[in-house]
């Protein structure tokens, strides 16, 4: 078993998000996990990401406050608290916290090394 403590986590910058701060927890170089990885990401009020369509599905898990998902064919979301999505590979998608507080959501990718 290989643990990480949030303390040791380490950052990474996020290609086209904004005011956002995210920790890998798990997977790539934080661990041997070789299937998936895990980040963990603060949007401060106003932060989220650009509208994109990543060649990797994803989940995101909402653990505080709330995040507007607005996909690229018009539809939007409102995740709060505990609620989760998939988004498939390919398919467009934009983050925003339109809140006061901060929105703390995980993400699940699958390894790039899983997928080769």
């Amino acid at each position: 078993m290989q643990v990480k403590r949030l303390a040791d986590a380490q950052r990474y910058d996020a290609p086209k998000h904004f005011d956002m701060r995210s920790l890998r927890l798990q997977g790539l170089e934080a661990s041997a996990a070789d299937f998936a990885w895990v980040g963990l990401s603060h949007f401060l009020p106003g932060g989220g990401a650009e509208m994109d369509a990543g060649a990797l599905g994803k989940i995101y898990v909402v653990l505080d406050g709330e995040v507007t998902i607005d996909l690229g064919d018009g539809a939007t979301h409102v995740l709060g608290k505990l609620d989760s999505c998939f988004i498939p590979a390919g398919e467009a998608r934009a983050i925003r916290n339109a809140g006061n507080i901060v929105a703390t959501m995980l993400v699940v990718m699958p390894s790039p090394k899983a997928t080769a």
